[in-house]
């Protein structure tokens, strides 16, 4: 599930978003967003596509979900865009029974984690600096 929040003001344009109860240990999914954070969208793209972890494509897809809400809902650029906060944070976890021999169980616990992403427009002054 995907939640999407923005902060409309002048001075304060972010868009933030959150993806529930993904299926994938907090540690695994911590590696690759240790990487994004505070990286400009062009780059954090080109980072995500060329990492080898399961837990990379989660997250794209929330940074493209993210650019996309900022372009439609407060005419952001995505070239003028950065993740300013990026956290991930430990959810339920999902318990089953394996059944084994003699009648017995076994239990499988999945964890799940909760991924927020905060997309942030570069304000003027950073773009001057920059150049």
């Amino acid at each position: 599930m995907i939640k999407n929040w923005s902060s409309g003001r002048e001075e304060n344009r972010e868009i933030k978003v959150l993806a529930q109860h993904i299926c994938m240990s907090v540690l695994k999914a911590q590696r690759v967003i240790d990487q994004i954070r505070g990286r400009s969208y062009e780059e954090t793209l080109m980072i995500l596509e060329l990492m080898p972890y399961r837990a990379s494509y989660p997250i794209l897809q929330l940074v493209y979900s993210a650019a996309a809400n900022a372009n439609h809902n407060m005419g952001l650029n995505e070239a003028d865009s950065f993740i300013s906060k990026a956290e991930v944070n430990r959810s339920a976890i999902v318990k089953k029974l394996r059944p084994r021999a003699r009648g017995r169980s076994y239990p499988i616990k999945k964890p799940t984690c909760h991924i927020t992403i905060v997309l942030k427009e570069k304000s003027k002054s950073f773009l001057d600096q920059s150049i």
